[in-house]
């Protein structure tokens, strides 16, 4: 068999489920995105083409019979239509006013027509909305904590109409280890942060705290698929671009970090934002996002409002990092420590010349991509009194004396050094902690804000003991199946192939065969493992839901009808639920699979940067399947190179991470080639080619027979052999007539091949038996189709979308 191409293309039909997350997503951006995607829904074009071919084009409008155009009714629809809206001086400080928040808006233009459609006075049911996320790791310094709450405060300022989404990422938390693993404890640290913010001025009344943990688990059949989706329409080379901002070079890239992106890129969608508000270093993964919305035909893209990174308080420090206490004001700092901070912090007053080392992607890894705006000066002190003193509405800063109400005078009396370096700093300390003081007497006095405090640094406490113990030590989060009461412990799993418009008998055997390998231990249960959400990823049938669970649907009606008393016993699992039943354990497992392997290791020798990502999430999955399932072994299905390389990938998990499993047996039975034609590559295969299960019976079985290659006496490859021994019960009986012999009957293999080579059986009369046999095995399965309800539509479906297919060709 060959190995399943893995393409990134633009979709033209969803899932159910994606249908009804861009359904929900364009009903709050607007009556165009509806449109939109109700035409997505709908398998057609954009609802602007649609126009243009209703209207007959750009050139003129269709006329009615009697030479009447439509003029009549255009004019009845511009009547009924509503005015555009008026663009008013409060919309346009409100648009001034959120703009100050970043660094980048792309684009204005785009604000400014969300703003018309959802903001003050639109009259829209819902507010619009800007979203952050933000990880429960126990620190938040002054950027987090103070200049957030500033932003917000900007971007929702009371008649806005709008909502600042915050994404609590307590399961990434969770993911990354964080508190030791305790979910209860990460959530306390989440609240902890809240109530920082709150003392910080954030204004809370239009500010909603969504825990990943809730809506990712509750949500699960929402949030995976819709990630699988993205993940389907990107390929690598995207992806690691993505992956610079977490300064890491593509070369060293773990699979993991191929995901971070993706689900980032997910977040924008699954919580409805209008907004992307997150830093200037997430401007690679919000693009992204946009990009998306060209591949599902999303109208309204997220509007990308990026604000400044501001610099450590160390000389060449891009960013501030919470693992160097250093090199930030934190919101827990006494006045003590800001004192100290920030009279060591670096304070050029000249401009100096970067020293540019390494190639572009070097120098890009999580550096240049922190800032927009160049600065020669990188001064961590100059960049507080700008981005923070000076950034609320009216702010001022004093210092020898005088009051400043905007930046570029300061800057200025700075490198002309009529303000000192000391002077300036004290002006600095003396705001901040003004700023701070709040923070230090809300958690002194309010009880529950005093007791999150405590139980903070409790954990902190707690973290620095146990830090030291073995990994080995640590919980193995993975879906369980065995303790769900899924499947039995030690069973033989057989997994599906990836499907296709047109299920061959060849793959129905493939699954035969392997389910048989474990037939020596009747005892041992036998599990068929239908990977949909993995066939969704790596674009198999275009992703498309309905067809793949046709063509599972189908697969197995035809192993019911080939072998029903080998598949009365077999458990048969789709993967989509098998997931559902532990979500969160699942993705867990799955990413920390990819932790452990280099990205270029899970790509293999057969996958390029110009395919789809699809394919790294595919093979990870497969390892988190595995490790699910729990099997004593394991049937490999078409022994391809994907198949090897996703098996090793097993094989090395299981050795190097996973000791306290052992390791599943990987049984591999060959399986016949049921090719009837000889052909040089892939795109010289027409439908002669092999037999389909959903072939008629009456038209295909005899036809595709007829054109088999049957080279008299050559048995290295002789298809009606091959099928005659593979699909008979009992004996081969070739009828001929007296004359010619008589009747033959031939109990193995090797009796037809030696009678083959040596022309006692003739092609003419080999060909006829092969026939009869395959007319009869079509003809079971099309009785067996036809009996069962499920099936029959299950074919249908899966004829439909075959007939599709051809139509794109």
């Amino acid at each position: 068999m060959t190995t399943p191409q893995v393409n990134v293309v633009k979709t033209e039909k969803f899932s159910v489920l994606e249908i009804a997350s861009a359904a929900d997503d364009a009903a709050s951006r607007g009556p165009n995105a509806t449109a939109a995607a109700a035409a997505v829904a709908d398998g057609q074009s954009s609802p602007a083409k649609n126009q243009k071919k209703k209207s007959g084009g750009e050139g003129g409008k269709k006329k009615k019979k009697g030479g009447k155009n439509n003029n009549d009714n255009e004019q009845k629809k511009t009547t009924n239509a509503e005015p555009p809206r008026e663009w008013t001086p409060e919309l346009e400080a409100d648009l001034q006013r959120i703009l100050t928040v970043g660094e980048e808006c792309i684009s204005s233009s785009e604000l400014k027509s969300l703003l018309l459609a959802k903001g003050r006075g639109s009259n829209h049911p819902a507010e619009f909305n800007l979203y952050d996320g933000f990880e429960p790791s126990g620190r938040m310094h002054i950027a987090q904590g103070v200049f957030k709450a500033m932003n917000v405060n900007k971007c929702t300022l009371e008649g806005t109409n709008a909502k600042f989404i915050f994404w609590v990422a307590d399961w990434f938390a969770l993911m990354n280890d964080k508190m030791g693993g305790d979910l209860d404890k990460i959530r306390t640290v989440g609240r902890y942060l809240i109530e920082v913010w709150k003392a910080a001025g954030m204004h809370l009344d239009h500010v909603e705290f969504k825990w990943a943990s809730e809506e990712i688990t509750d949500k699960a059949h929402v949030y995976w698929p819709l990630m699988l989706n993205v993940a389907r329409s990107f390929n690598i080379t995207r992806i690691k671009k993505c992956c610079q901002i977490m300064g890491r070079l593509e070369g060293n890239l773990t699979a993991a970090q191929v995901l971070y992106p993706l689900m980032q890129c997910t977040d924008v969608f699954f919580l409805k934002a209008d907004v992307c508000q997150l830093g200037v270093d997430q401007r690679k993964v919000n693009m992204l996002a946009r990009e998306y919305c060209d591949v599902a035909r999303i109208k309204r893209k997220p509007v990308i409002l990026s604000h400044h990174m501001l610099y450590g308080l160390k000389k060449g420090q891009e960013k501030m990092s919470k693992s160097d206490p250093d090199s930030a004001v934190f919101m827990e700092d006494t006045a003590e420590d800001v004192e100290r901070k920030i009279m060591k912090a670096y304070c050029p007053n000249k401009e100096e010349e970067e020293k540019i080392e390494g190639t572009v992607d070097q120098q890009d890894a999580g550096k240049e991509s922190m800032h927009l705006v160049k600065d020669t000066l990188k001064n961590p002190v100059l960049d507080y009194i700008q981005n923070i003193i000076l950034c609320p509405p009216g702010s001022t800063f004093t210092v020898n004396g005088i009051t400043y109400n905007e930046f570029a005078p300061i800057r200025a009396a700075f490198l002309k050094r009529e303000i000192s370096e000391e002077h300036l700093k004290k002006g600095l300390i003396k705001e901040l902690n003004k700023l701070l003081q709040p923070v230090r007497d809300h958690f002194t006095n309010d009880e529950t804000a005093k007791s999150l405090f405590e139980q903070v640094r409790q954990f902190k406490k707690e973290a620095a003991t146990t830090s030291s113990s073995s990994s080995s030590e640590k919980q193995i989060r993975r879906l369980d199946l065995v303790s769900l009461g899924k499947v039995k412990a030690g069973c033989h799993a057989v997994f599906a192939p990836l499907p296709s418009a047109t299920p061959t008998l060849e793959q129905s055997m493939e699954v035969i065969i392997q389910i048989k390998a474990a037939a020596d231990n009747k005892d041992q249960a036998k599990v068929l493992f239908l990977p949909d959400w993995t066939a969704r990823v790596c674009n198999s049938c275009e992703a498309d839901i309905k067809a793949i669970d046709a063509f599972y649907t189908v697969l197995v009606a035809s192993l019911n009808a080939l072998e029903p008393e080998l598949m009365k016993d077999v458990v048969i699992m789709k993967q989509s639920e098998a997931i559902l039943s532990d979500p969160s354990n699942y993705w867990i497992s799955v990413i920390n699979a990819g932790r452990h392997f280099n990205l270029d290791d899970v790509m293999g020798s057969n996958t390029n940067d110009a395919d789809g990502v699809g394919v790294v999430i595919g093979r990870l999955m497969k390892v988190a399947d595995i490790m699910g399932l729990e099997p004593a072994s394991v049937g490999v299905v078409s022994q391809s190179e994907n198949d090897a390389i996703e098996i090793a990938l097993v094989e090395r998990y299981f050795d190097e991470k996973m000791n306290t499993l052992t390791k599943p047996a990987v049984l591999n039975k060959d399986t016949p080639s049921l090719a009837l034609q000889i052909v040089e590559n892939e795109a010289h295969k027409t439908e002669n080619f092999e037999y389909f299960i959903l072939d008629d019976p009456k038209v295909h079985g005899k036809s595709k027979m007829k054109k088999a290659f049957c080279e008299p006496g050559n048995v290295e490859f002789c298809p009606p052999i091959v099928l005659a021994t593979v699909f008979s019960k009992g004996d081969i009986v070739i009828q001929r007539s007296p004359e010619n012999g008589g009747d033959t009957r031939y109990n193995s293999k090797e009796e037809m091949e030696a009678d083959f080579k040596s022309g006692a059986l003739h092609p003419g009369d080999l060909k006829a038996s092969s026939t009869k046999i395959m007319v009869g095995v079509l003809e079971k399965l099309a009785s067996a189709f036809k009996a069962d309800s499920n099936t029959t539509k299950a074919s249908k479906a899966l004829k439909a979308f075959q007939k599709k297919m051809s139509k794109k060709k």
